[in-house]
């Protein structure tokens, strides 16, 4: 894909792909930028010298230095360098990330009482955040957010329900910028905290060599297998989503070789890129790390990050267990064969040769799910992987086993002496580590390039959060103002007014909501709006309230796959040299589980375990799994052999039946999946007679 190419795909979430291509001295400027942002992040995380408004006001003044250094005004301009008046932007809103810092005493004794050298900053600030989105992620968000400022000033002259007293300038620009409603909401306080080390946590592991590592054992799992190169582009996406919870990006990386891979064995550059699009997508629902939508959801409800987790493993699984099911259908129509076994690499040798890759996500799954903190398990998760790394590197140059078991010995007993007799924090231990390894690894032939490489992961970490940590805090604007104003409520109150007690109506409004937003919001804003709004009326229906908010949090994701835009479709076109809506197209049939799991989910919250027995989530997951075969191979048009149009629309049928949550629908349902698979199969059983 050239360079052109890229810069049309906006992954508004992760839009390295869009950013000013800087070299000599300025590019060295922003490299050390974006390393000193993501120091800067580390030693918060692992040490807390800041309080909390001082870290969210930094980390936003972080970001609107590297969005003017990297991004133009007009997208796709042909300059590399940096125009003055965009170092001017730069630098004023990283000077101004200083306000809250150094005023914090006086901020707090006249709350509520802004100075006009307060409100002067504020404008200032919100008006940079403003524009920083726009150059990263369009148009669409900053207007919405934007419009939200005169209606806050204005609508007591308003007609109807977004009538509302109105409130004076003052105030909205207290709400906005002074307070941790707006600008620095929720929102940027987990874009500063668990987002970030989560983003350098992938970043690390990909700079190590994940990506190749979960690409062979695809290719030694499945790639021999018929269809085996779209199976190992649903696995090595599914892999990635453990560690990368970007859609877009996952196309733009695993699919440089997936997609090629399909295509040379016999996959239609529509299917193939279809199959990307879909599988990548799914990382954001993928445990453990998901997308940086989980991480704000679990502060949003107040529940564990481990309880969102869990709640997504089933979903998850159905999701690419569907689009495997396509792709083995897919090939099966079509004859398709794998890779020769000759050709795919040993998948326990690619495991046994980087193995050490595995630790740091097994640590991080087992400290999510054990209790610890979402900060904490990132910083240990982050930092583990550097050590390993690094420790790798220093005791490489050896081929004794028992000099390497040695040192590894002696880092723990040193780890241990630290946390127990020095009673150093296990984050604090982990970084002196790291900079004890650091100096180790200066001494060994090739460490200074692996450091280097390091660097570059922490410089891809800040770049990486720029998307998403702009678009945090300007939802904050949305969120401050409709808390202020009451507008959620009010919407909330017309959604159940127009669906009474309907809950079928209440979803399927609240599905196309979330996809109409989708279409020109990143999936955090677009979670935001609609669980602040949508969502309350899910859970006063009786939708438990974990299930309310990932049923919105689903359809975000999905409109990226949804017809006109899918923005996922549209990065896959790039690499496929297909039509993106065409492929658009084929991805919501691949993706289908994406489309019916939630509302299952909402009849029988046993699929994401929120009550019910296990006997309940068996069930409902037989249930989803029959639904899911039956509507691949209507969708196909194949199961064991070719079906006609009069099977495809049984098994459609069959499939609507046991997804629909009504007397006796699942009896229906099941007798006629029982009856079609018994016909198709004494069909197909039989040979045709030649002609």
């Amino acid at each position: 894909m050239s360079a052109t190419e890229q810069s049309a795909i906006i992954d508004k979430e992760n839009p390295t792909h869009g950013a000013a291509l800087l070299d000599g001295w300025q590019g060295r400027t922003v490299f050390f930028i974006a390393i000193a942002f993501t120091f800067f992040q580390v030693i918060n995380a692992a040490f807390s010298p800041l309080p909390s408004i001082v870290l969210r006001s930094m980390h936003v003044g972080f970001l609107l230095l590297l969005t003017f250094l990297l991004f133009r005004f007009r997208r796709g301009a042909a300059t590399k360098g940096i125009p003055w008046y965009d170092w001017v932007l730069a630098g004023s809103g990283f000077a101004l990330g200083f306000y809250h810092w150094i005023f914090e005493a006086d901020l707090i004794l006249r709350a509520g009482e802004p100075t006009t050298a307060d409100l002067v900053v504020g404008v200032i600030v919100t008006g940079l955040v403003i524009e920083g989105a726009r150059r990263i992620m369009g148009w669409e968000l900053p207007v919405i957010c934007g419009l939200f400022i005169p209606y806050a000033i204005w609508g007591r002259s308003l007609p109807g329900f977004l009538q509302h007293r109105g409130f004076d300038f003052e105030q909205v620009v207290d709400v906005l910028y002074l307070g941790t409603e707006g600008l620095y909401g929720t929102p940027t306080f987990v874009s500063a905290t668990f987002i970030f080390l989560f983003i350098l946590f992938g970043a690390l592991l990909e700079r190590a060599g994940m990506i190749q590592l979960f690409n062979d054992i695809a290719l030694g799992t499945v790639g021999h297998h018929k269809g085996g190169p779209a199976k190992v582009s649903v696995i090595s996406s599914g892999l990635m989503g453990t560690i990368n919870g970007s859609g877009v990006a996952n196309v733009l990386t695993t699919g440089q070789f997936t997609i090629p891979l399909m295509k040379r064995f016999g996959y239609s550059g529509v299917f193939a890129g279809a199959v990307e699009a879909t599988a990548s997508m799914g990382g954001q629902i993928m445990p453990p790390v998901m997308g940086a939508v989980a991480f704000i959801m679990a502060e949003t409800i107040g529940q564990p990050y481990s309880e969102i987790a869990i709640a997504a493993v089933f979903p998850a699984l159905l999701y690419f267990g569907s689009a495997f099911w396509m792709v083995h259908l897919e090939a099966g129509r079509r004859n398709l064969v794998g890779i020769p076994k000759a050709e795919c690499p040993n998948a326990w040798a690619a495991i046994k040769r980087q193995w050490y890759l595995i630790i740091p996500l097994a640590a991080l799954v087992y400290l999510l799910f054990t209790g610890f903190t979402p900060l904490f398990a990132g910083t240990v998760g982050m930092a583990l992987t550097a050590i390993l790394i690094l420790g790798q590197h220093a005791t490489g140059a050896t081929k004794v086993v028992l000099l390497r078991v040695l040192f590894w010995v002696t880092l723990g007993l040193l780890a241990f002496l630290l946390v127990e007799v020095v009673n150093m924090r296990v984050e604090q231990t982990a970084i002196a580590l790291i900079v004890l390894l650091v100096v180790v690894t200066w001494f060994v032939k090739g460490g200074r390039q692996l450091q280097r490489l390091i660097l570059e992961s922490f410089a891809d970490a800040a770049k990486g959060a720029l998307g998403v940590g702009m678009a945090c805090a300007l939802v904050g604007i949305l969120i401050g103002i409709s808390q202020m104003t009451g507008l959620a409520n009010d919407i909330a109150r017309g959604i159940l007014a127009v669906a009474g007690d309907n809950l079928l109506l209440a979803l399927i409004m609240t599905m196309i909501a979330c996809l109409i937003l989708g279409t020109g919001l990143p999936t955090i804003p677009n979670y935001i709006i609609t669980s602040s709004m949508a969502a309350p009326v899910l859970l006063e229906m009786g939708v438990p309230l974990i299930v309310s908010h990932m049923f919105v949090f689903y359809f975000g994701i999905m409109a990226d796959l949804t017809p006109p835009v899918a923005l996922a479709a549209l990065a896959a076109s790039s690499v496929a040299k297909e039509s993106h809506m065409k492929i658009a197209i084929t991805a919501t049939k691949i993706g289908i589980a994406g489309y019916v799991v939630p509302f299952m989910a909402v009849y029988t919250p046993a699929l994401m375990l929120q009550g019910g027995t296990w006997f309940d989530t068996g069930y409902v997951l037989l249930k989803a799994v029959i639904s899911v075969g039956l509507w691949g191979a209507a969708a196909s048009a194949w199961l064991w052999g070719p079906l006609n149009w009069p099977e495809r629309i049984f098994a459609t049928a069959a499939a609507f039946m046991l997804v629909v949550a009504a007397p006796i629908t699942d009896e229906v349902g099941f007798a006629m999946s029982v009856a079609f698979i018994a016909w198709h199969w004494w069909r197909t059983r039989i040979p045709a007679k030649p002609a």
